[in-house]
């Protein structure tokens, strides 16, 4: 079984919102007739049992939102199976991680990404969707950080780097070189970490990204147990044709499929 939840919220995005919006742009190709539930490694995700939704985080002015998050994604946690969750921007993962730290004593990032989120503060915001791997880091709630796809590094970003002995692949050496995982991995996918020429519908489009093969081999590959993702930055008022949703949708599914042994529905 696999958990779903949606995280509507931008409110810490830098240059445009909207990516609240995504989650139900990504559940409406999930689950449209237009396209199949059976992943590539053959998981029947339209199979009973297969996939459980958990609807989406309602955020309120009396709850702080971070609080709202690592609330929902601890008792999605609570039974037991992965969770993939549904931003949002990428500010979102700082809670989620504060929730599934909680689960998961020893736990490595494979982050996908143009962009490495490491900023200590971002227009005066350490909430930033610029920041969150910097907050994740110095709260220590992962044991390793692999950012794959990166093309947007400052000096800044390489101090940060160095700081948290973060394991840094840019776009332009990546091969698909072996990651040598050990032990329970967290996948965050920045869309943003595609080319645009593949994911166009983001805020923050860099040219010179990976290729969604790319990145679902890059899924495919990791040979350990993911126990919890996110696919984020999604921005539907630039998706205007669906192309950015059905490729979420599409990294959903073999994210999916890597949680799950083929046999097992």
């Amino acid at each position: 079984m696999i958990s779903l939840l949606g995280l509507p919220h931008d409110d810490y995005s830098s240059h445009l919102k909207g990516s609240a919006a995504a989650p139900g742009s990504i559940r409406a190709v999930l689950w449209s007739d237009a396209y199949g539930l059976v992943t590539e490694t053959r998981v029947d995700l339209g199979a009973p049992g297969a996939l459980v939704d958990h609807g989406d985080v309602v955020f309120s002015a009396d709850v702080d939102p971070w609080t709202a998050i690592e609330t929902a994604v601890d008792t999605a946690l609570a039974a037991g199976h992965p969770l993939i969750s549904l931003g949002g921007d990428h500010a979102v993962t700082h809670p989620i991680l504060r929730a599934v730290r909680k689960h998961h004593p020893r736990l490595t990032i494979v982050h996908i990404d143009a962009h490495s989120d490491l900023y200590d503060v971002y227009q005066d915001n350490p909430r930033s969707h610029a920041c969150p791997f910097a907050r994740i880091m110095e709260e220590g709630l992962a044991d390793r950080l692999i950012q794959i796809g990166i093309r947007c590094v400052n000096p800044h970003h390489d101090a940060q780097i160095a700081r948290f002995g973060v394991e840094v692949f840019e776009a332009r050496a990546w091969r698909g070189q072996p990651l040598n995982l050990e032990g329970p991995v967290y996948l965050s996918v920045d869309l943003d970490g595609l080319d645009p020429a593949f994911a166009p519908a983001v805020a923050h489009p860099e040219p010179g990204g990976l290729s969604t093969r790319q990145v679902i081999d890059i899924i495919q590959a990791i040979d350990q147990p993911i126990v919890g993702a996110d696919i984020v930055e999604l921005n539907p008022s630039l998706d205007p044709h669906g192309a950015t949703a059905v490729v979420a949708a599409k990294l959903l599914k073999e994210i999916a499929g890597a949680m799950i042994p083929p046999t097992l529905f």
